[in-house]
């Protein structure tokens, strides 16, 4: 068998796009079918099937064959393994409010190995609460939690005056990667990762982007007229 470490490196893209190649495989095995070929796949999402080769190689060792296809259960169980689907990163969640409530009751995480043990917010009153069977703590006991739990995973969805501290929290109980959807620059120390989104500037950006498409559009249907 050959090894998984002589497979292409797998792109931030490519890794992006396991978990929609996970989705689609998983239904065509429920469906029945125990291979599926490039050509398939690749009509399914729009790819080239050079675009799904390269993919299904930079994960798996499996060799599609021809009028046959790649074997559905192992190109599954590689794409799980890349994914981290059998061996779960902890992480915490910090901020209940209409964000971090969303990703709670999102259960997607698990398909990337991404399990959220325990919330943390500032509110009393949700003390000793649970959202989506995540239990709630306050926010003083974000450090201790953490260091006990060994937890490596925050996610911080607080209002930007709070990001910083909330931080600090995380990092003072051992976290070591932020995914932070606070719109503030975060300071931490070397050997952190910070993962920033901007919901705001995404939207901003697409908004943007679609006014350049109308915009060119409407110049050239002036230049035909």
């Amino acid at each position: 068998m050959e090894s998984l470490r002589s497979a292409p490196v797998l792109s931030i893209q490519a890794f992006r796009r396991m978990p929609y190649y996970l989705q689609y495989l998983r239904q065509l095995q429920k469906d029945g079918a125990s291979a599926v070929s490039a050509p398939q796949a690749a009509e399914h999402f729009g790819f080239t099937e050079a675009q799904v080769r390269k993919d299904f190689a930079s994960v798996s060792s499996a060799r599609g064959r021809p009028k046959q296809g790649f074997e559905l259960a192992r190109l599954i169980r590689d794409i799980e393994a890349v994914l981290g689907y059998h061996n779960a990163d902890h992480a915490v969640l910090v901020g209940v409010g209409s964000l971090g409530r969303a990703f709670l009751q999102y259960g997607g995480f698990s398909t990337y190995g991404i399990a959220i043990d325990m919330a943390f917010d500032a509110d009393p009153n949700l003390a000793g609460q649970s959202v989506c069977d995540v239990p709630v703590f306050p926010g003083e006991r974000i450090s201790e939690l953490c260091r006990r739990m060994k937890i490596p995973i925050g996610i911080i969805t607080v209002p930007a005056n709070q990001a910083q501290v909330v931080c600090d929290q995380l990092i003072a109980g051992g976290v070591q990667a932020l995914w932070n959807f606070a719109p503030v620059h975060l300071h931490v120390p070397d050997g952190i990762l910070v993962q920033n989104e901007n919901l705001a500037a995404s939207l901003a950006l697409l908004s943007r982007r679609l006014r350049e498409r109308e915009t060119a559009g409407s110049e050239y249907g002036a230049q035909r007229l």
